[in-house]
C-alpha cells in the first residue's frame, strides 16, 4: 500500500505534569518519574492524503508510569463531532503518527511508546487558544477539562515569559511556557494544578517538523 502523506498546521498546547520547562525537553528525566499529559490541536489547514482537514479540532490524552522512553504507556484520541467520516478516519490515523517515517514526529514516537491504545472518542470540543497571551481553554465533557495560563513571577504576581527553542525538535522549534491545570477523566485520568505547559505553531506532516 502506498504511503499516505498528511499534514496539519495551527497553534497547539500541551500540559503536562512536569515542572515549568519540563526536564524531558533538555533530555532529562521528568519531574517525577512519570509523564501524564494533554495535547490539544487548532487545526487551521491540514490534510490526509485527499481528505481536508481545515478547521477541526483534536485532542491526545497521555500516561505513562515511568519516562516515556520506557514505554508502557496509554492514549486516547478525541476528535472533533463535526468531522465527517473520512476526516474522522484521517484524524485517527494522524493522532497515532500513522505513516509517519519513524522518530520524525512527536505522533508517532508517542504512539510507539503507548502498549495500551484506547478507541477514539468523537465528541464536541471546546477549544480556545491564544499564543499572544499564553493562554488556553479546553472542555471535553467527562473527558478532559483543561487551562492554561502565564506563568508568573511569585514575588509580584507579574506575568513572566520563557521560551523553549529545540532546532531539532519532534514536536516544534519554538514553543512559549505557560502553567496549565487539568482534569482527565475518560479511558487515561489523572489530575494535577499549575504544572509544566506550552504553545507551538508548527506544521506536523508526515516526514516530520515542516520547516
Amino acid at each position: 500500500m502506498a504511503k499516505i502523506e498528511w499534514r496539519i498546521e495551527g497553534p497547539h498546547f500541551v500540559n503536562c505534569n512536569c515542572a515549568y520547562g519540563c526536564p524531558c525537553q533538555y533530555v532529562a528525566l521528568p519531574t517525577d518519574n512519570t509523564c501524564k499529559a494533554v495535547v490539544g490541536f487548532c487545526i487551521d489547514k491540514g490534510f490526509f492524503g485527499d481528505t481536508r482537514l481545515d478547521g477541526l479540532l483534536a485532542v491526545n490524552v497521555y500516561s505513562w508510569p515511568n519516562p516515556i522512553h520506557e514505554g508502557n504507556g496509554s492514549m486516547q484520541s478525541v476528535i472533533d463531532a463535526r468531522a465527517n467520516a473520512a476526516q474522522r478516519e484521517a484524524l485517527a490515523a494522524i493522532l497515532q503518527g500513522e505513516g509517519a517515517d519513524p522518530g520524525s514526529t512527536m505522533l508517532q514516537i508517542y504512539r510507539a511508546m503507548c502498549s495500551e491504545y484506547h478507541a477514539p472518542v468523537f465528541a464536541p470540543i471546546t477549544l480556545e487558544i491564544d499564543m499572544e497571551s499564553r493562554s488556553a481553554n479546553l472542555s471535553i465533557p467527562g473527558i478532559v477539562e483543561t487551562q492554561v495560563e502565564p506563568l508568573r513571577n511569585p514575588v509580584t504576581g507579574a506575568e513572566h515569559r520563557a521560551r523553549i527553542d529545540l532546532p531539532n525538535g519532534k514536536e516544534f522549534r519554538v514553543a512559549e511556557v505557560a502553567s496549565g491545570t487539568t482534569r482527565a477523566s475518560g479511558a487515561v485520568s489523572f489530575e494535577f494544578a499549575k504544572r509544566h505547559a506550552h504553545f507551538a505553531a508548527a506544521a506536523l506532516t508526515s516526514g516530520g517538523i515542516a520547516a
